[in-house]
């Protein structure tokens, strides 16, 4: 099978490099051209030649289960919603951004404790080079099957950054560590402390059961150990792991406590 690569970054280059293993013929590859001073695009510097316009048309990869997440952050946002599943699309690319239709799609868990990184790293990242490869022997061998989008179903949503990553200590603490999940690692959950930025990046949920066991105030940070702080939020508390306060580095909470950076009774947000 002749194909061309269009696409960036890692995943661009596992794709090439899984059509490359199987002795498929990789007749060129297309990615966009580079910022000045930005890391080197991992598929651009991978092995490429340019030969001709592909004869059976163009499939494209798309992480999450279209119509649903059209956009450029598909990966954050049911994690923040709270979703218990989401998958990847292979579809016809249109002139609308993800709006073809689908030629392959494959469905995957959300667990409550799943996080951007786990999601897209541990199953949508190898899922996804696999589906390609399906799909282009489907299309190839002509036994595909093209499914118009449903629109009723459609959402679109924008990327998914730093304004949005920003957390509220008054918001149910189910919807605070969505949050968290859903952007770690990137962009980075985050909050304030003593008008320093604090990212939060592996963290735990504990929820209350009584009103007897509330601790402190709204973004507080009630209880610190060794290893961890907890903050208070409606419902409960998250357990604080690992962060990164101001221009520092991403570290176990651990060693902001040991530091004295962060202390019992700091109020977050504040």
């Amino acid at each position: 099978m002749k194909v061309a690569i269009v696409g960036q970054q890692d995943f661009g280059k596992a794709v090439l490099e899984a059509f490359l293993a199987r002795k498929d013929e990789v007749v060129g590859v297309f990615c966009a051209p580079e910022k000045p001073g930005a890391r080197p695009d991992a598929l651009k510097v991978a092995p490429q030649e340019f030969v001709k316009i592909p004869k059976h048309g163009t499939i494209q990869y798309h992480p999450s289960l279209l119509p649903l997440y059209r956009g450029p952050s598909s990966i954050n946002w049911p994690i923040i919603r709270g979703d218990r599943k989401t998958g990847l699309t292979i579809f016809r690319p249109t002139d609308g951004l993800d709006e073809g239709p689908v030629v392959l799609q494959k469905e995957t868990e959300i667990g409550p404790d799943d996080t951007l990184g786990t999601v897209y790293f541990d199953r949508l990242f190898p899922m996804g080079v696999k589906a390609m490869l399906e799909a282009a022997d489907l299309v190839f061998s002509n036994k595909h099957k093209e499914v118009v989008q449903d629109e009723s179903k459609a959402t679109y949503e924008g990327w998914c950054r730093k304004a949005e990553a920003k957390l509220n200590w008054a918001n149910h603490i189910d919807f605070v560590y969505n949050t968290i999940r859903g952007c770690n690692p990137a962009p980075g959950a985050w909050t304030t402390l003593e008008g320093k930025e604090l990212q939060i990046f592996d963290a735990r949920k504990l929820p209350v059961r009584t009103f007897g066991a509330v601790k402190g105030k709204l973004g507080e940070v009630v209880e610190a150990t060794e290893k961890s702080f907890q903050v208070t939020a409606q419902g409960g508390r998250i357990e604080v792991l690992r962060a990164k306060l101001g221009d520092g580095k991403k570290v176990a909470a651990g060693e902001l406590l040991a530091a004295g950076q962060i202390k019992p009774g700091a109020l977050l947000g504040g």
